[in-house]
């Protein structure tokens, strides 16, 4: 019997001063959530070289990692909406439907789509891949190097050792305005707390009862029961995918501080907080629920925490009037959904003719030449973010930082043609496909 070789070993001492790894790319996204793949996949075919970050272990952000289960802000209202977001979700929504992952759901005055994060997620890494860009996850960003309002490149920490990121152009998508805040420009922040939410998906249900079940009559039964589960929150609802066996459950707040101990704390909150919801559900609709588990929990869901100064920011009053700025990127017709108290949330919903703007100058730090916000950071007051922060704008918002960044190229955004880019950005301005 031969001897089974031994792989050799080497020893290695850290050097005293680490020399960063050096990785340069056209346009540098910071944040892989759905605004910063967006921002990437449409940087990319624009030919440039893009170089897209996160501090997480995969790619997609909440929308992969938090099992939201619904793609909200893609539709117009009404009685026949048409889709109002195009780009990256052409074939984001073509390949959920070939996957059997897509179930298109009647909301209100909508359209809903529910989805599978596990398909979308691997959808993500390959689109990724295909388009040739590099990519560094596990990165958390140390510092900002700047030269007045140009960003010239991020000090990253990583456990293979430093990293400096060189770029011309620089896209946040961080959701929690990180590059911006670290680059010493302006941001907001709400005095009092938005709620997060832990989502987490349930099995070993009626599935038949739970898709009968009235959300509204459910809401009713939170608001007389919960306290008795010890719930915080006294409103939402679960939503069975059709034919799947399982369900998300979104009933769950809790604040999302921005400081280095309050995030592993609001996470396990949030999973006592969901276990206390499942008992809610067992007790009061046996014959539905009686035997459901928790499949699996997401991770902690953040809405609103911080962000940016723009040049505009978004008011309500502007979401409420259908306002169409002069510089328009995107439009939306996504209620007011805003999760300003522990119990429930504040909503107001549009009629069937309503569509919002995003403006431009709301997605542009004041002081900035290189670097956009894209996604939940952009700028505008609680109420009107509220209204834009759901998937689909900030799908849109991601498209159309990259946009504008190709236009600019070397020189300024403060300064780029706005007739330029909202032509580069017809389809989410103006195209009307219907289901």
């Amino acid at each position: 019997m031969s001897e089974y070789p031994i792989p050799q070993t080497r020893i290695l001492r850290r050097p005293e001063t680490a020399v960063p790894h050096i990785v340069t790319a056209d346009i540098v996204v910071l944040g892989a959530g759905i605004s910063g793949i967006s921002a990437a996949l449409e940087a990319a075919k624009l030919g440039r070289r893009v170089a897209l970050v996160d501090a997480g272990q995969q790619l997609g952000g909440q929308s992969t990692g938090s099992m939201l289960g619904t793609l909200c802000g893609f539709y117009s209202n009404g009685p026949d909406p048409y889709r109002v977001v195009y780009g990256m979700a052409d074939d984001m929504f073509a390949h959920l439907k070939r996957e059997d992952a897509l179930s298109i759901r009647r909301g209100r005055n909508t359209y809903i789509p529910l989805y599978q994060e596990q398909v979308l997620v691997r959808w993500i890494e390959q689109a990724v891949t295909a388009a040739g860009i590099d990519v560094l996850l596990g990165a958390v960003l140390l510092e900002v190097r700047r030269d007045g309002g140009r960003i010239a490149s991020l000090l990253l920490a990583t456990r293979f050792g430093p990293v400096e990121l060189r770029g011309t152009g620089f896209v946040d998508a961080s959701g929690d305005a990180a590059l911006t805040y670290a680059a010493g420009f302006d941001c907001r922040e709400p005095v009092s707390p938005i709620q997060g939410t832990l989502m987490f998906t349930i099995e070993g249900f009626d599935q038949a009862g739970a898709q009968a079940v009235d959300r509204w009559t459910m809401q009713k039964r939170l608001a007389e029961t919960g306290a008795r589960y010890g719930l915080v929150r006294r409103d939402g609802f679960v939503f069975a995918f059709p034919g799947k066996g399982q369900a998300t459950v979104n009933m769950t707040h809790v604040e999302t501080p921005l400081d280095p101990l309050g995030y592993a704390a609001a996470q396990a909150e949030g999973r006592a907080q969901a276990d206390r919801v499942v008992d809610f559900l067992r007790g009061e609709y046996p014959e539905i629920f009686g035997s459901a588990r928790v499949r699996q929990y997401g991770f902690l869901g953040i809405r609103q925490t911080r962000w940016i100064v723009g040049r505009h920011s978004l008011s309500i009053d502007e979401v409420r009037g259908g306002h169409r700025h002069a510089d328009a990127i995107l439009r939306c017709s996504w209620p007011v959904e805003l999760h300003d108290r522990a119990e429930d949330v504040h909503w107001e919903e549009f009629g069937d003719d309503h569509l919002h703007y995003m403006p431009f100058g709301a997605m542009v730090p004041r002081e900035a030449d290189n670097l956009i916000a894209a996604g939940r950071c952009a700028d505008g007051d609680p109420a009107a973010l509220s209204s834009v922060r759901v998937m689909g704008p900030c799908m849109a918002m991601g498209a159309a930082a990259a946009q504008a960044l190709d236009l600019a190229g070397s020189g300024s955004v403060r300064q780029i043609d706005i007739a330029a880019l909202q032509g580069r950005l017809n389809d989410n301005l103006q195209r009307r496909d219907r289901e």
